[in-house]
């Protein structure tokens, strides 16, 4: 290994209001559509398993259609990114009359 050791913001002590565990789910969602509109661009295609020579995935499907362990990642890192957000001290709060997603 090279040395290097991460160490992501500790945001175990956050706990998030259910409002923003919605929240968690719409971004993990926007998290694959954007991951998966990079790969189109990049010349990626839809195959049975990935394959980075052939640029072949079969994630490249729906959010709802990804295996549970995919949609689990995007969830991760959507809900840290909230987290961090909240333990930096900044305040998510949705406005009156936002856009349902």
């Amino acid at each position: 290994m090279n040395g290097y050791r991460p160490q992501p913001m500790d945001t175990s002590a956050v706990v998030l209001p259910e409002d923003l565990l919605d929240l968690t789910e719409q971004l993990a969602e926007n998290v694959h559509e954007n991951w998966a509109k990079a790969r189109l661009e990049e010349g990626w295609v839809y195959g049975p398993v990935r394959d980075d020579a052939k640029k072949t995935t079969p994630c490249l499907v729906p959010y709802a259609e990804l295996p549970k362990e995919e949609r689990a990642y995007d969830r991760r890192t959507a809900l840290e990114t909230i987290r961090q957000i909240l333990a930096l001290g900044y305040a998510i709060r949705r406005e009156e009359g936002g856009r349902d997603l």
